[in-house]
């Protein structure tokens, strides 16, 4: 059997797995139609991924909660498609079937089983074939067992937790993996550096933790995380990112909410160290020369005004600090020296008026050790000075018709219509001529329009 057959029917068995579940009658195809809330009270601006109160509280108690309709089929589905174009082309095609600039794709088609299944068992998994690559991979994971305990005068909410990348489980969308950008263009340059936290773990780990919730307002976590074998990966669709992992990784979590007078607010901090055999290609590492560790720690926050819905204002951010010893990457020559740092800030706000029209600006800076040797120079992607500093700044407008309790097609479709340019006044180390080849920092300067619907 093929790759992308392995793949179909990795997924398929997956999707099975709620379909099949005995307490199905239950579980839905969105969760808007198991909680018969529409998708405004679960997420800012009527769209998710960015989560109100309600839905930061219903993704912690496991994707349990009900009060709208029975359906047989937990399913759902979703397709991004996209314009992407820069300030200047990239010199040649970014895939054999599109040009160098100014491209129209279908970013992704997923499709989704989630909901709950009995009254301590609910996730979301996530398929996706990538219209880019033109490949099928197992996308979002996040299964859960969770149960309400009373401990004298204070509830807490009890949670086991199984996913994929690190921060998907997480409520808060000041964390990389559900924080802004929600969509960007898959095709156009972006900064060669970022931290582990920020994603390298997507898709080809597994992670296990344990979480208590407090009163609804102190979360903690705790947990490991794994790279998946070879087979595994194949079968998921995925690769190995920045290599397997040598011992499981451990995973720290603590945030502090506070929800007050139509309004929500909450700091949190996160902490990962991993250790790993390099990559060597998509499915091998080797470790006889050394291995590759990683520090990150993580602060972060986010205000929110709610009001009655009508105007509503988020600022939400994080810096993550790196520390890292490449001795496996330098033993082999990939890196010129094997102790470095790298730093990121993500900062963004935005408004929305009635769940419909919203605005975002944001701003990403980063900055880390010069090492000319892990940082070379090359077209487009490479850095001519050997630093891996970027600094950009993005706003995006947005339309979102539907979503709302008496809008068209409630629950089953929702759409939301963006405009997004992102500004670079460094990339890769320098603002003119950064790639060594006379590329400017702003001819990546990116225009992107976008089409994201679920039904």
């Amino acid at each position: 059997m093929s790759g992308k057959g392995i793949v179909r029917l990795g997924l398929g068995a997956l999707v099975a797995a709620f379909a099949l579940s005995p307490r199905l009658a239950q579980a839905v195809p969105s969760f808007s139609l198991q909680t018969g809330q529409p998708c405004s009270t679960c997420h800012v601006g009527g769209y998710g991924p960015q989560l109100t109160p309600f839905g930061r509280a219903f993704k912690i108690t496991g994707y349990t909660q009900t009060g709208g309709e029975d359906y047989p089929f937990p399913l759902s589905a979703m397709l991004l498609g996209s314009y992407s174009n820069t300030s200047k082309g990239q010199g040649a095609p970014v895939t054999p079937d599109l040009g160098d600039n100014g491209n129209f794709a279908v970013d992704q088609v997923s499709l989704f089983a989630g909901g709950h299944i009995g009254d301590h068992i609910g996730g979301l998994v996530q398929g996706t074939f990538d219209g880019i690559g033109s490949a099928f991979f197992l996308d979002n994971t996040d299964i859960r067992l969770t149960t309400p305990v009373t401990l004298g005068t204070s509830n807490i909410e009890l949670g086991f937790d199984l996913n994929n990348n690190p921060t998907v489980q997480d409520a808060y969308n000041s964390t990389p993996a559900w924080g802004y950008p929600y969509v960007f263009s898959a095709l156009t340059p972006t900064p060669s550096a970022s931290p582990l936290l920020a994603g390298a773990l997507a898709g080809d780990s597994i992670g296990t933790t344990m979480y208590a919730w407090w009163n609804r307002s102190l979360y903690v976590e705790a947990g490991v995380y794994n790279t998946m074998g070879p087979w595994m990966l194949s079968w998921t669709g995925n690769t190995y990112g920045p290599g397997s992992t040598r011992n499981p990784a451990p995973y720290l979590r603590a945030v502090y909410e506070w929800n007050f007078d139509g309004q929500s607010a909450h700091v949190g901090a996160a902490f990962m160290h991993s250790n790993f055999n390099p990559t060597i290609s998509n499915f091998s590492t080797d470790g006889s020369n050394g291995h590759d560790s990683y520090t990150d720690y993580m602060i972060d926050g986010g205000y929110q005004f709610l009001g009655d819905g009508t105007n509503v204002v988020t600022v939400q951010g994080n810096f993550i600090h790196e520390r890292q010893d490449l001795q496996g990457t330098y033993t082999v020559g990939g890196a010129g020296q094997p102790g470095h740092s790298l730093n990121e800030i993500n900062l963004n706000t935005s408004y929305w008026y009635q769940q419909t029209y919203g605005i975002t600006a944001a701003w990403q800076r980063i900055w880390g050790t010069r090492d000319t040797t892990l940082y070379s120079p090359s077209p487009v992607s490479g850095s001519n000075n050997g630093k891996p500093d970027s600094n950009s700044f993005t706003v995006e407008a947005d339309w979102v018709p539907f979503g709302k309790m008496n809008s068209w097609g409630n629950p089953w479709v929702n759409l939301k219509l963006g405009v997004q340019y992102t500004l670079y006044t460094e990339f890769n180390g320098s603002s003119s001529n950064y790639d060594g080849n006379g590329r400017s920092a702003s001819d990546n300067n990116t225009l992107y329009m976008f089409a994201w619907l679920m039904f």
